[in-house]
């Protein structure tokens, strides 16, 4: 049985690939906001995620980006387990994706259930590509393939798209299997809490229909709610810090501190933009080429993931301005979640904490005189007229400025990490501890969020879980 908070995905916001932003704040978006924040100038940031099936999928940008070689490896280093090994996940990915770029039979796959395009090539992208090889950032053919091993790089950006229609990962996985009997869809209903017998897990309460509900799991209950509301279910069924959970009046059945803890996202500054001499080609997502880059030379990987297209986050609007966007994907910064009190009706508190560590400010700063470096290339003299944003900014009015702008790009994770330290959540089969029967597979169980956007490590975490599953059963 497959439980979903929110409703059908067949509708044109979501099925027209250029309609994406219209999810946002509607019915298919939990519209989850973090606590107001000093570091962000007090401001209170929106924390959108998928309430439909697809979850997530259903609603975003539809970039896929694998993470970095260090990200995976790093995996396997924390839960000692190698097939979370960046050589071993480019097996997953190699089997289940429908590679639609130039073929390479080493890194991409044919054939599997997710299909992948690269975006179409236009002049604007050709200006960024040659920027960026001005600037010493190799050119790659694909952006999933070697350079998501370098130290930086530029390449078409990856999208699951098809003639214009998104992909969605519920599409790609279950809609073409609803015929099976074993399978039952169930959508507006919302799980509450898990029903536990002792330590181990019977099934789940759900909210469906105007009444509260009880399904029994006759073997296990996997948890693939998001970085928001895994850890809310799970704190509000007694599994998390004893201390928190009594403090909300919640009985204590397994201490696990790190529940809720580790909370990470990426964090983007609304733009470096330029008015332009002529307009700028919109392609059907927001970006065409994506660059990544390192902020300091003594990093190992790329720290900064930077965006180029039709201008559509400074404020600028229309089709005479362009936007160079750059992201911060490897934030130092933690933030948490805390229960206000004992009913799943009682609202989650997020402390996102964005900027809160110094060196991420550092960073971003960095990363804005990248994209103005870019922007200056004799490459895009033929398009660009003047820049508007920032402008001339320095020193502390260019940080008060990216205090004041910068925003999520919806890439929450963290909080239930997967490891073998005291904060650990789940093992390297997902598997809560000290739980029988309970597994966790979304962004909650990344010990850091990978560098990139998630959607594509998701589903590697759902492969992962799989194998797992089949392999215990």
């Amino acid at each position: 049985m497959l439980l979903e908070a929110g409703g059908s995905d067949d509708v044109p916001s979501v099925t027209e690939s250029a309609q994406w932003r219209s999810n946002l704040g509607s019915e298919r978006d939990w519209d989850f906001k973090a606590r107001p924040d000093a570091s962000v100038r007090g401001r209170s940031m929106p924390m959108n995620m998928g309430k439909v099936l697809g979850g997530g999928s259903s609603i975003n940008a539809m970039y896929w980006v694998r993470g970095h070689r260090s990200d995976w490896d790093y995996f396997a280093s924390e839960t000692g387990d190698p097939a979370w090994s960046y050589e071993r996940v480019t097996d997953i990915y190699r089997r289940i994706e429908d590679w639609g770029g130039t073929p390479d039979a080493d890194l991409r796959g044919n054939g599997g259930l997710v299909f992948v395009s690269p975006a179409r090539l236009l002049p604007i992208g050709t200006a960024m590509r040659e920027a960026a090889l001005a600037s010493n950032i190799q050119n790659f053919e694909s952006l999933n393939g070697p350079m998501m091993t370098a130290e930086s790089g530029c390449a078409l950006s990856e999208h699951r798209i098809r003639d214009g229609k998104r992909l969605s990962i519920y599409r790609s996985y279950v809609f073409p299997y609803m015929d099976r009997s074993n399978l039952t869809v169930l959508t507006h209903a919302v799980v509450t809490r898990l029903m536990l017998d002792g330590k181990r897990t019977a099934g789940v309460e759900v909210y469906f229909g105007g009444q509260l509900h009880r399904i029994e799991a006759e073997q296990e209950v996997v948890l693939s709610l998001g970085a928001i509301n895994t850890p809310k279910v799970l704190m509000q069924s007694g599994i998390g810090d004893q201390a928190e959970l009594r403090r909300a009046g919640i009985p204590v059945i397994q201490h696990l501190p790190g529940v809720g803890q580790n909370f990470q996202d990426h964090c983007m500054f609304r733009g470096c933009a330029w008015r332009t001499l002529v307009p700028v080609e919109s392609p059907e997502v927001s970006s065409q080429t994506m660059l990544f880059w390192r902020s300091r030379q003594d990093l190992v990987s790329p720290d900064i993931q930077i965006y180029h297209g039709l201008n559509l986050w400074s404020g600028l609007g229309g089709v005479d301005s362009m936007t160079i966007l750059p992201t911060l994907v490897r934030p130092r910064s933690r933030g948490h979640l805390r229960l206000t009190g004992p009913s799943p009706r009682d609202p989650l508190e997020i402390y996102a904490n964005t900027l809160s560590d110094p060196e991420d400010l550092k960073a971003m700063v960095a990363a804005i005189g990248f994209c103005r470096k870019l922007g200056r290339s004799a490459s895009f003299r033929p398009f660009l007229r003047h820049e508007v944003v920032p402008g001339d900014l320095k020193g502390f009015a260019l940080e008060d400025a990216v205090r004041t702008s910068v925003s999520t790009i919806w890439h929450q994770s963290g909080t239930a990490k997967m490891g073998r330290d005291g904060m650990s959540v789940v093992d390297g089969r997902l598997k809560v501890y000290g739980i029988d029967n309970l597994r966790v597979a979304d962004a909650s169980v990344m010990p850091h969020i990978s560098t990139g956007n998630t959607m594509a490590p998701c589903v590697i975490i759902g492969e992962r879980c799989a194998d797992a599953i089949k392999a215990d059963w």
